[in-house]
């Protein structure tokens, strides 16, 4: 394990993922995007693809790594992680496990002809299945420890309410945020994790938890509990997505991700000077997306050489 490059902005660690996480404090990583090892596509020049015997060695390996995201992923943190398609069900399985898991992502790779694989150069009629042109990015959330499909929000909200001794619908009305029809609407809407309060509505909730029992713990401020998602009609929102790959040029690592996507992935997921981690850093766009955001990035990678190449783009 080496400490390769630390700024303000990016720190580039040299050795096994695993390693390296494990030296990293509880909660102190905001946003998850990282491309592990496919395993089925079993290339050579990239590192670990083959050094798992079946899918049940991988999925071992991958749930032992995954633990660490859990324990590093704050309140309000999301993950990415990209799959193949091959394997993209059970890896989504065994996140879910620790995970809220909110989607899954196809990433369709509209490339040009001559730069697209192999599709154009295949056999079509020698194929027995479906010609792989995509790949998968599992989208989650930080998750209660004893409830993978609620969020820590959601979750603190609740615990905090009946210490409150109030209904959803009395804490609704004290915010004055009732609906038309289900008084206890917003509350339980967001104790469920179906929507979100504003930050002013958030404002309310804390004032109003504060005055009705002021010896329970006070409700974190907004950005650190409440999960960052900025859509918008003018930028890809469903869970399709067609960015380009990266054309070939000198270097290029095997499985480099187009800048594009890591802009689109940090700018939706996270806040201004938030922690982004890539615990399979390859190329280092990860952190070059996050330098260029205002966020900072850990970067591991195994390779000294990739970590080189790095170290020069930063």
């Amino acid at each position: 394990m080496n400490l390769y490059l630390q700024t303000p902005e990016i720190t580039v660690w040299q050795g096994h993922c695993l390693e390296v996480m494990q030296t990293l404090p509880d909660a102190s990583v905001n946003l998850i995007i990282t491309d592990p090892p496919y395993h089925t596509t079993k290339k050579s020049n990239i590192t670990g693809d083959k050094d798992f015997k079946t899918d049940a060695d991988y999925l071992e390996w991958l749930d032992i790594i995954s633990q660490q995201w859990q324990r590093l992923l704050a309140p309000n943190g999301s993950l990415y992680c990209f799959a193949s398609p091959k394997m993209a069900a059970r890896v989504e399985v065994l996140l879910g496990k620790k995970f809220n898991i909110l989607g899954s992502i196809t990433w369709t790779k509209p490339n040009e002809p001559g730069y697209d694989g192999w599709k154009q150069k295949t056999k079509k009629e020698s194929l027995r299945s479906w010609y792989l042109h995509s790949e998968r990015i599992i989208f989650a959330e930080s998750a209660c420890p004893d409830n993978s499909k609620q969020s820590p929000f959601g979750s603190l909200l609740r615990k905090t309410r009946l210490a409150a001794g109030m209904s959803t619908i009395e804490l609704t009305a004290a915010i004055g945020e009732y609906g038309k029809v289900n008084h206890g609407g917003a509350v339980s809407n967001w104790e469920t994790g179906r929507n979100i309060p504003t930050r002013e509505q958030y404002a309310k909730l804390k004032a109003v938890l504060a005055e009705f029992s002021p010896d329970i713990p006070e409700l974190p401020e907004y950005q650190q509990i409440i999960r960052p998602f900025f859509a918008r009609a003018d930028i890809p929102y469903t869970d399709v997505w067609d960015f380009p790959s990266v054309k070939p040029y000198p270097g290029k690592h095997p499985a480099e991700k187009p800048l594009e996507m890591m802009l689109h992935m940090i700018k939706v997921s996270s806040y201004p000077d938030d922690v982004v981690l890539d615990c399979f850093a390859g190329s280092g766009v990860v952190g070059q997306a996050a330098k260029m955001l205002g966020r900072r990035a850990i970067l591991i990678e195994i390779s000294a050489n990739l970590c080189d190449k790095i170290t020069i783009n930063n």
